[in-house]
C-alpha cells in the first residue's frame, strides 16, 4: 500500500504519536525515568526505568540503528521480565528509504518462533522529507 503524505500529515501524525506516548506516561503517574544512550552523538538507545519507592528497576530498552545518511533504519523496543531476570523482545520497527519514499515495518516477537514476525497490514510508504541540521540542532 502506497500513500503520499504532505509535510502537515507526518506532523500531525507527530504529534499522535506524541500525544499516545503522553497519555501513556501519564497512567504510569510520573513514575518512569528515561535515559538516552548516545554514541559520537547519536542516539542509539534508551533505557525506561521504574519507579518503585526510592529505587528505580528496569521497564523497556530501545535500540536504534541508523544507516550511513544518519536516517533510522532500525527501532527495537524490548521489556524487562523480572521474574527471569532479563530483557525479552516485543516490536521491532524498520524503516527502508527509496528515492523519496520510506516504508515503515512493524514486526512483532513471536516467542514460539523465537523470531520477529512481520505484520503487513501495518506496512506504510510514504514521501518523506530528510534533513540533516548543524551546530547540535535535531534532526527532522
Amino acid at each position: 500500500m502506497k500513500a503520499n503524505f504532505s509535510f502537515k500529515s507526518i506532523a500531525l501524525m507527530a504529534l499522535a504519536t506524541l500525544f499516545s506516548l503522553q497519555l501513556s506516561a501519564r497512567k504510569n503517574d510520573g513514575q518512569l525515568v528515561y535515559n538516552s544512550l548516545e554514541e559520537n552523538g547519536v542516539k542509539v538507545g534508551q533505557m525506561v526505568y521504574k519507579k518503585e519507592g526510592n529505587s528505580l528497576s528496569n521497564y523497556m530498552k530501545y535500540n536504534y540503528k541508523y544507516d550511513n545518511k544518519q536516517r533510522m533504519i532500525e527501532s527495537e523496543m524490548q521489556k524487562w521480565n523480572a521474574s527471569l531476570n532479563h530483557w525479552e523482545n516485543n516490536t521491532l520497527i524498520t524503516y527502508t528509504y527509496e528515492g523519496k519514499t520510506v516504508t515503515t515495518n512493524y514486526h512483532k516477537w513471536d516467542s514460539k518462533k523465537k523470531e520477529y514476525v512481520l505484520q503487513p497490514e501495518m506496512t506504510v510508504t510514504m514521501d518523506y522529507i530528510h534533513q540533516v541540521t548543524h551546530d547540535n540542532e535535531n534532526l527532522s
